[in-house]
C-alpha cells in the first residue's frame, strides 16, 4: 500500500486452512492430519463422512495434495515474516524492501518506524568506504584552545545587559562584543570575530577560563579536522599550527605535531554558546549556535604556513586540508594582500596529484573574500562551507542571489544549488581554465549538498550521507543516531534551481540521498537528523567536512 495515500490499513486476518486442526472427541479419534481426515471422510459410515457437505472449498476438493502443501508453506512463510517485523522493528528496511521487490509482490510497502528511524537505517546501508582510501592526511594551519561556556552568563558576569544587536567586522570593546553577540543570537547564526584590544581580551579570557562550568577543548578548524581524522586508526595525521602546552595535551595521540609547530603559550578562542529558545531580555534564540572571538595574532598571520608546506615532503600525504584564511581579517589590507600571495605560492609548491581541501569560516571582509575566490580557489581541489559563508561568498564576488541580505530561515535548496553551480562553473575546473576546484561540500543545520564536477570524484553518495550522520551523532554526543533525540526538519519538497527550470523533488526517507545533474555537475542532497538538545555545537562543520572527505575518493587524472 502506498504510504503517501493516508489510507487506513486493514486489520490482519487470522491465518487458517480450510479445515481446522484435529478436534477432540470420539468422532475425531485417530484423525492426526488433514490427509487422514480426507480419507476418513470418504469412507461410508465414517463419523466424519459427509461433514462439510454443501460447502465448496478448493482444499477440500479433489486437488493434488502438493497444492495444499504449497498453500500451507506460503502461509507459514507469511506468518514467519510477520513475526520478524514484530520482534525486530529496527531490521534494516532496505534489505526487506529489496527482497520484496525481487519477489515482484507489487508496490514496496513503507518501512517500519518513524521517518527518522527509516532515514537512519537507509544511511547505514548507503555509507560504505571507498575503493581507494586515504592513508596519510596533513592538516594546517590554525589551531588553538577553545574555552566554551554560556554566552549569556558570561556577558551578564561582565556586567553587560541586552541592548540592540549590531554586527561589527572587528570588535574593539565589550560593548561591541555585546552588540555582535545579540545580533547573531537573534538570528541563531554562527559567527567569528577578531577582538583588537589585547588587554581587554586578556581580561575577558581570564574571566571566561575561570567561569564555573567553562570547558577547554581542541580548537581551530585545522586542529578539529585533524582530531576527527585521528579517530580512524588506519589514518596517519599531521597537524601544523601554533600548538601550545594545553593544546598538545588535548590532542589525540594519533596526531603528529612537528617540533617547529610547538610554542610556549597557547592561543585561546572564546566560544559563547546559546541554546535554541534561550532568552536574554527581549531576545530569543531560534536555534542553538555559538559566537566565537579571539585576539589571535599567530593564527591571524598564518605563521605556520611555511612550516606546514615544508613538512609535506617528508610526511608524503595523500590529502592536504588547509584552513585559517578567515583569521587574516584582523590584519591590515597590505598584510592581507601580501600574505594571500604567499599562500597561493606555498600551495603551488604542493605536488600535483595531491588533492587540497580548503575549509572556509565566518568572514565579514568582502574584499578579502573576493581575493580568496579569485586567487585561492583555482589552486585547491575541494571546498567546505556553511550557509553564512556561501551567501557572503556570492555577495563578495557578485554571484547568484547576491541581493539577499541574509537567509530567511532554512536556506532555499534551489538558491544554494544555483550558487554552488556558479562557483564550479565560473571558478572550478574546466578544459579551458587553470583551476583544480572540482568539489564543494555545503552544510547547513537541516541538510547538506555535495556538488562535484563529473568524472573527478567517486563515492559521494556515501560521503554526503556520512557527513550528515556525524552532524547528528556529534551534536548529541552519541556513537550512533539515537532517533528519540533527533528530528527531521529538512524541506520535504523543493526545487533544484531558481535560475533555470529546476526539477521538483519530493523527499522520501527510505531513499535519503537525492541526486540531480546540471551541465556536467552532480549534486547529492541529504537531510540532517537535527539533535533536539545539542550537547556541543562547536566544531560540527569541521567534523562534517572531515567525515565527508574520509568517505570520498578522488579519481586520478
Amino acid at each position: 500500500m502506498n504510504a503517501g495515500r493516508g489510507r487506513r490499513q486493514r486489520a490482519p486476518q487470522p491465518l487458517h486452512l480450510c479445515r481446522p486442526a484435529p478436534r477432540e472427541g470420539p468422532r475425531y479419534a485417530g484423525v492426526t492430519s488433514p490427509r487422514e481426515w480426507l480419507r476418513r471422510r470418504a469412507e461410508p459410515g465414517s463419523a466424519v463422512a459427509g461433514e462439510g457437505a454443501g460447502r465448496r472449498c478448493c482444499c477440500c476438493s479433489l486437488v493434488p495434495m502438493a497444492l495444499w502443501r504449497g498453500s500451507a508453506y506460503a502461509g507459514f512463510l507469511a506468518l514467519a515474516v510477520g513475526c520478524v517485523f514484530l520482534l525486530e522493528p529496527q531490521l534494516p528496511g532496505l534489505a526487506l524492501r529489496s527482497l520484496w521487490s525481487s519477489l515482484q509482490l507489487g508496490p514496496v510497502p513503507p518501512g517500519p518506524g518513524s521517518p527518522e528511524s527509516r532515514l537512519a537505517a537507509a544511511w547505514d546501508a548507503l555509507i560504505v568506504r571507498p575503493a581507494r582510501r586515504w592513508r596519510r592526511v596533513a592538516v594546517g594551519v590554525n589551531a588553538c584552545v577553545d574555552v566554551v561556556l554560556s554566552g549569556v552568563k558570561l556577558l551578564q558576569a561582565l556586567g553587560l545587559s541586552p541592548g540592540n544587536g549590531k554586527d561589527h567586522t572587528v570588535l574593539h570593546s565589550r560593548t561591541d562584543l555585546e552588540e555582535a553577540f545579540i545580533h547573531f543570537m537573534g538570528k541563531g547564526a554562527a559567527a567569528e570575530r577578531f577582538f583588537s584590544d589585547k588587554e581587554a581580551f586578556h581580561d575577558i579570557a581570564q574571566a571566561a577560563s575561570e567561569f564555573p562550568g567553562a570547558q577547554h577543548y581542541v580548537g581551530g578548524n585545522a586542529a578539529l579536522i585533524g582530531q576527527k581524522f585521528a579517530t580512524n586508526p588506519d589514518l596517519k595525521v599531521l597537524l601544523c599550527g601554533p600548538v601550545g602546552p594545553k593544546l598538545h595535551e588535548l590532542l589525540d595521540d594519533n596526531v603528529f605535531v612537528p617540533p617547529e609547530s610547538l610554542q610556549e603559550v597557547d592561543e585561546f578562542h572564546l566560544i559563547l554558546e546559546y541554546q535554541a529558545g534561550e532568552e536574554w531580555g527581549q531576545l530569543k534564540a531560534p536555534h542553538a549556535n555559538r559566537f566565537i572571538f579571539s585576539h589571535d595574532l599567530s593564527n591571524g598571520a598564518m605563521n605556520m604556513l611555511e612550516v606546514f608546506v615544508s613538512s609535506l615532503e617528508e610526511f608524503q600525504p595523500d590529502l592536504v586540508v588547509l584552513s585559517g584564511l578567515h583569521m587574516m581579517e584582523g590584519q591590515s589590507k597590505e598584510l592581507q594582500r601580501k600574505r594571500l600571495v604567499e599562500v597561493v605560492t606555498s600551495i603551488s609548491d604542493i605536488p600535483t596529484g595531491i588533492p587540497i581541501h580548503l575549509e572556509l569560516a565566518s568572514m565579514t571582509n568582502r574584499e578579502l573574500m573576493n581575493s580568496i575566490v579569485h586567487q585561492v580557489f583555482p589552486a585547491v581541489t575541494s571546498l567546505g562551507l556553511n550557509e553564512q559563508e556561501l551567501l557572503f561568498l556570492s555577495q563578495s564576488a557578485s554571484g547568484p542571489h547576491s541581493s539577499l541580505s541574509s537567509w530567511n530561515g532554512v536556506p532555499d535548496v534551489g538558491m544554494v544549488s544555483d550558487i554552488l553551480f556558479w562557483i564550479l562553473k565560473e571558478h572550478g575546473w574546466s578544459e579551458n581554465r587553470a583551476s583544480d576546484l572540482t568539489r564543494i561540500h555545503f552544510h547547513t543545520l537541516v541538510y547538506h549538498i555535495l556538488a562535484t564536477v563529473d568524472g573527478h570524484w567517486a563515492n559521494q553518495l556515501a560521503a554526503v550521507a556520512a557527513g550528515a550522520r556525524v552532524a547528528g551523532t556529534q551534536a548529541c554526543a552519541t556513537e550512533t543516531i539515537d532517533t528519540s533525540r533527533v528530528s527531521l526538519r529538512a524541506p520535504q519538497e523543493f526545487l533544484t534551481s531558481h535560475s533555470e527550470a529546476g526539477s521538483r523533488i519530493i523527499f522520501n526517507p527510505n531513499e535519503p540521498v537525492v541526486e540531480w545533474h546540471r551541465e556536467g555537475i552532480s549534486f547529492h542532497f541529504t537531510p540532517v537528523l537535527v539533535c533536539k538538545d545539542p550537547v556541543r555545537t562547536v566544531g560540527l562543520g569541521d567534523a562534517i567536512s572531515a567525515e565527508g572527505l574520509f568517505y570520498s575518493e578522488i579519481r586520478p587524472h
